[in-house]
């Protein structure tokens, strides 16, 4: 594919991480509004569960298919833990429920995926430069 497309995956992918940080960030503030506007049907863990299922899947399958065209392991470095947090954050009743520990580590993973689709963005700058710039030592 060419770098324009993976360019937009990677910058959708970092958009809606660190969106996603943001959310996990402010919902603690947000719990005792929401009800009282009738949205409390977003805060529920079905919905929590679709957002962290769909970022799996869209991380993995991006740096994946990136990774076979820049060979470095910078951005999966941080996807995998980021994952990891977020799925510790949906699956583990003791952090899924307390308000702290979930937010923080909802946050945490969040922004560390949304830093993986970053990163792989500049391995493709980088990449694309070292093309550029053939003969010369990239």
């Amino acid at each position: 594919m060419p770098p324009l497309p993976r360019d937009l995956l990677d910058r959708i992918g970092t958009a809606g991480s660190l969106l996603c940080a943001i959310h996990c960030a402010l919902l603690p503030l947000a719990i005792a509004v929401l009800p009282s506007l009738g949205l409390a049907l977003w805060l529920g863990d079905g919905v929590e569960t679709g957002f962290v299922l769909f970022a799996s899947v869209y991380g993995l399958a991006v740096l994946s298919w990136s990774y076979r065209h820049h060979r470095a392991l910078r951005a999966l470095a941080l996807l995998v833990p980021g994952l990891a947090a977020l799925w510790l954050g949906v699956l583990v009743p003791a952090l899924h429920h307390a308000l702290l520990p979930h937010a923080v580590l909802m946050t945490t993973g969040g922004t560390l995926v949304g830093l993986s689709h970053w990163v792989n963005l500049r391995l493709h700058h980088d990449q694309a430069a070292c093309r550029t710039c053939a003969g010369d030592a990239c």
